[in-house]
C-alpha cells in the first residue's frame, strides 16, 4: 500500500524521514538542489510563494527549534543567514523573510526562505501568498550553488 503524507502523520511517522528511506513522498530536488552537506540540505520550493522561495532541511530529525542542540542551531541559523544574502545579491531581492512554521501533529523542522523582490507589497501576506510551479532558471541556479558552496559556514 503506498503511504501517503496524511496516513504516515496519522501513524505518527515523520513524512520527511519516512521519504528519507524509501524515497516516495516527496518530489526529487535533484534538479533544484542548492547545497548539502551532512547536517542540511537547501533547495527551492517545488511550489513557491515568490521566486527563490528556499527550503532549508535538517537531515536528522527534530520537531522544531526548541529541541535543536545549541551547536546545530547555531550552524543552521548561520547557513540561513548566507543564503539569505546570496538570495539578495543574486537575485536582487529587497527582503528575504525567514519561517519555521512548524506546526504539524508530526513534524521535521525546517527554515523557509522567502524573497521579497522590489515593488512587492511588505507584510505577512508574503507567507501566505498563492503558490506557484517552479520554474527553473540555470542563469541564477548556478551562481546561487557555487556561492552557497564557497560561502557555507560549517562546511
Amino acid at each position: 500500500m503506498e503511504e501517503t503524507v496524511q496516513s504516515l502523520q496519522e501513524k505518527g511517522i515523520c513524512p520527511t524521514c519516512y521519504h528519507r528511506g524509501h524515497g516516495d513522498i516527496y518530489a526529487d530536488t535533484a534538479d533544484r538542489m542548492l547545497y548539502e552537506d551532512d547536517l542540511l540540505e537547501c533547495f527551492f520550493e517545488a511550489r513557491p510563494r515568490s521566486v527563490g522561495h528556499t527550503i532549508i532541511l535538517l537531515k536528522e530529525h527534530y520537531h522544531d527549534m526548541s529541541q535543536l542542540p545549541d551547536e546545530t542551531c547555531a550552524a543552521v541559523y548561520l547557513f540561513a543567514k548566507k543564503a539569505m544574502n546570496v538570495l539578495k545579491e543574486v537575485l536582487g531581492v529587497e527582503r528575504v523573510y525567514l519561517c519555521t512554521m512548524c506546526d504539524g501533529a508530526v513534524n521535521h523542522f525546517h527554515i523557509q526562505l522567502i524573497p521579497r523582490h522590489p515593488n512587492t507589497p511588505i507584510g505577512s501576506k508574503n507567507f501566505v501568498k498563492s503558490r506557484t510551479e517552479y520554474a527553473a532558471n540555470p542563469k541564477y541556479i548556478d551562481t546561487i550553488r557555487e556561492k552557497l558552496t564557497q560561502e557555507a559556514p560549517h562546511a
